[in-house]
């Protein structure tokens, strides 16, 4: 069967929650009406961290990742004439690709020093590539998922995957609101959706003041429909990751400074708060809801070691922003063309206040997708990719 894989992540941007979600379209669903397209394709398998959709053959399966304000990836092999392998990514400024390029907002990363090591500033918020970039090179994409707003993501050029993702996005509709123009996960799903049905057709601050128990239950809430949502769009095989340790971005450390060298315990015990419900309601979905498969990734834990052991890693530095402007830990204002860069990313976990580097990021998606029980279970992204 050919599979489009969809891949949701979410991070807010003072938090490391990931979350992985696989599509799966059933085979001769008459409200979708796939088969008819995709003609005389020889079987094949495509693995990636994502979601997948099925649309011909007779093999069936799906992976994804998402973080905390917000990130999908859907990665597909359509069948047309050839195999096209797509991937459709969801998300915030964890895994933008550029959407935020083109809309009004606060929240940009279009401008040097950003993608100094890509070559460019692209709109990543970060020095190189996005964790999902990795993963998606891991597996042998030929080019890196185009953002949905950019004028170019037309045409044919949507068959190979479409970036959804945008910075200060979130699963509430009024996280970063504080940045002015973002695209949350609602709206990020209703161009899913769009851009679902332009296939079919072409080719055949977040918590208000509010106490963290009631906080942290609306956003599960939230989550659970939002989840359910695409589960009855098709989604079958899905990979949530818990939110990481935010009381230890440089961002955090800076704004509370009463926490000295340390953490901040109060942060990062809520984020511990939220990752307990949401290992809960993900047991509760995978009973729930026939032929769900749920993967629950513990990034916090990946992050803490990471932190705790860094100079194992090759690190030098953990707790400040390799772009900074200003504060003690280079988190007081964001990456932008007159911040200083440190002259190796390579040994710095964070690239600026609020987001990982490469390197870091490297390490994240290899534990994602190779780790062991610890990691990620029942299984990793590798091992999904075979069920």
């Amino acid at each position: 069967m050919r599979f489009s894989t969809l891949l949701i992540s979410f991070l807010a941007y003072s938090s490391f929650l990931l979350l992985v979600v696989f599509l799966v379209i059933k085979e001769g669903n008459p409200e979708i009406g796939w088969r008819k397209y995709f003609l005389n394709c020889p079987s094949s398998e495509f693995f990636s961290l994502s979601l997948q959709m099925s649309f011909v053959s007779n093999r069936r399966r799906v992976i994804g990742i998402t973080s905390q304000v917000l990130t999908i990836l859907v990665l597909s092999e359509i069948c047309i004439a050839i195999d096209i392998p797509a991937n459709f990514v969801f998300g915030d400024s964890l895994v933008d690709a550029g959407n935020n390029n083109y809309i009004v907002t606060l929240s940009k990363a279009n401008y040097v020093p950003n993608g100094i090591d890509f070559g460019r500033p692209t709109g990543r918020y970060t020095n190189g590539r996005t964790i999902v970039d990795i993963i998606g090179q891991e597996f042998s994409f030929e080019d890196f998922t185009p953002p949905y707003l950019a004028p170019t993501t037309v045409g044919s050029v949507v068959l190979r995957g479409v970036n959804y993702a945008s910075g200060g996005g979130g699963i509430l509709n009024h996280t970063g609101e504080l940045f002015g123009g973002r695209i949350n996960l609602d709206p990020q799903i209703d161009n899913f959706a769009n851009t679902r049905q332009d296939i079919i057709s072409r080719i055949v601050p977040e918590q208000k003041l509010i106490p963290g128990q009631l906080f942290v239950g609306t956003m599960i809430a939230r989550f659970r429909l939002q989840l359910t949502r695409l589960y009855n769009l098709g989604a079958r095989k899905i990979v949530v990751a818990n939110v990481g340790p935010i009381g230890c971005i440089p961002y955090e450390r800076d704004t509370n400074p009463s926490s000295g060298d340390n953490c901040v315990v109060f942060q990062n015990q809520l984020v511990q708060l939220y990752n307990t419900q949401l290992k809960s309601l993900i047991s509760e979905l995978s009973a729930s809801l026939e032929g769900s498969i749920f993967i629950y990734a513990d990034v916090y834990r990946i992050v803490e070691d990471i932190l705790q052991n860094y100079k194992s890693y090759g690190f030098e530095n953990a707790n400040t922003s390799c772009c900074y402007a200003a504060g003690r830990f280079g988190g007081l204002l964001p990456c932008g063309p007159t911040s200083k860069v440190c002259v190796d990313r390579s040994k710095y976990v964070f690239w600026d206040p609020y987001h990982p580097s490469d390197a870091a990021n490297v390490i994240i998606a290899r534990r994602l997708t190779d780790g062991d029980l610890n990691d990620i279970s029942p299984m990793n992204i590798r091992q999904l990719s075979a069920v």
